[in-house]
């Protein structure tokens, strides 16, 4: 192992629960990088250097095996920065050939107070991408099945009742743009992620450092990461508040509340094939179940239903441990970094398989969606500007007492003629209305 006394004994102090996300991990790799590269060049500043890159560098499953700390841990996360800070320094000490020091050589005037929510930073900013293109991806998707069901007329439903036509490509639509709104949101509050608390130090003061050098630190932090990344204004909120990763991830569980209602709405309108809904036919990816021969289930649907669940969970945790911020200092930041990164990694991944596995391949019952329309007695409200609601609702309650067509019932009230008839309830023209006028 190339850890030391710090690592090994919050190692045996705290063995329960996840592991420390790597993600905040290389981000402190990050931090230290961009520190010694501030540093006056030396052989053991070019030693961490080259330490810190070949970390940077390592494939995650090599990473892991130095980095073994849990995230229930200390609430400031100082043993996973001095877990980083000791294995750079093993390493450096070998590159060098001298003893290099992780408290003063690699820490060198940074506290974990500071440290730790900048790291957190740095690995949120790259995960809300992920899942902003997750969802673009998405949205995608749905647009062109829009487009191809443009034309194709089903039945409305409000409060799960009948209610009048649209088209399967306006409801598509809907789901389409409510995401595009998700998509925009969560691609506006994600700079507040820019904002990295570096230089506050201990309490926010700056002790130990100086404005130049975290100004410094920072600027080789962007280049490192190619993002571009800025000096909080006030260290002070910095250490004690994350208010900006509990505002992200609030558009983070309301993108999940609306994936929820969206595979629900797909799983409703695939079920059957005979005793549902059966307006979509969803991709029959593995058997369905295992004593009932050839059924299909909308697996991935449950599955990204599921995922949101745990989202709406982790929202709920990260609000709570925002509001621990006792004086200079939040000490609940593990476990506020670890659920953020667990919606959007858990996110991205169901967004994509829901796309790849589900929406990219749901057809439209086409031959169902027209029958339905076409014994739908909601068709009625197209009758009711030329014969008034009360009419209009007599010919409704009749036709489903008799169980007759609508048609048939308002040719025989003798209130409607057949070709005013075929002229006023056109299914795909009360899609549109804004054409008849």
């Amino acid at each position: 192992m190339d850890w030391g006394a710090q690592t090994e004994r919050s190692r045996h102090h705290f063995p329960v629960g996840p592991r420390m996300p790597l993600a905040v991990v290389r981000g402190l790799i990050t931090i230290k990088l961009a520190a010694a590269q501030a540093a006056p060049a030396a052989p053991k500043r070019d030693a961490i250097v080259a330490a810190a890159q070949a970390l940077l560098e390592s494939p995650d499953a090599e990473l892991a095996q130095h980095f073994p700390l849990h995230v229930y841990q200390t609430g400031s996360g100082t043993q996973t920065n001095m877990n980083v800070n000791e294995v750079i320094a093993h390493r450096a000490s070998q590159l060098a050939g001298v003893a290099v020091h992780p408290n003063d050589d690699v820490n060198a005037g940074q506290s974990s107070n500071d440290d730790f929510p900048t790291a957190m930073n740095l690995a949120a900013y790259p995960a809300v991408s992920a899942l902003i293109t997750a969802v673009t991806r998405l949205t995608a998707t749905l647009a062109q099945k829009a487009a191809d069901y443009a034309q194709v007329v089903k039945l409305g439903r409000t409060h799960l009742q009948d209610a009048t036509p649209l088209t399967l490509g306006q409801e598509i639509s809907g789901w389409q743009a409510t995401l595009a709104g998700d998509a925009a949101t969560l691609t506006s509050l994600q700079s507040q992620l820019l904002a990295l608390p570096l230089g506050g130090t201990a309490v926010g003061t700056g002790l130990n450092t100086t404005p130049a050098r975290t100004a410094t630190i920072i600027a080789n932090i962007a280049a490192i990461t190619g993002t571009p990344y800025v000096e909080m204004p006030n260290k002070f909120h910095g250490l004690t508040a994350h208010s900006e990763l509990t505002t992200v991830h609030g558009a983070v569980r309301t993108l999940a509340t609306d994936l929820i209602k969206i595979a629900n709405d797909l799983r409703f309108l695939a079920s059957g094939p005979r005793g549902g809904y059966g307006e979509l036919t969803i991709p029959a990816n593995e058997p369905g179940s295992s004593i009932m021969p050839g059924k299909v289930n909308p697996t991935q649907a449950e599955a990204l239903t599921m995922i949101g669940a745990r989202v709406i969970g982790n929202d709920a945790t990260i609000g709570f441990a925002n509001s621990q911020g006792n004086f200079e200092l939040n000490v609940y930041k593990p476990i506020i970094i670890s659920a953020f990164l667990d919606s959007c990694t858990l996110l991205a991944s169901g967004i994509t398989q829901f796309t790849q596995l589900l929406v990219a391949g749901f057809t439209a019952n086409v031959d169902h969606m027209q029958a339905v329309v076409a014994n739908s007695l909601m068709l009625v409200t197209a009758l009711a500007p030329h014969i008034g609601y009360e009419k209009a609702a007599q010919l409704a309650q009749q036709a489903q007492a008799s169980g007759a067509s609508l048609k048939e019932t308002a040719l025989a009230s003798g209130w409607v003629s057949a070709a005013d008839f075929a002229k006023w309830v056109d299914p795909l023209a009360m899609t549109n209305p804004q054409a008849l006028q």
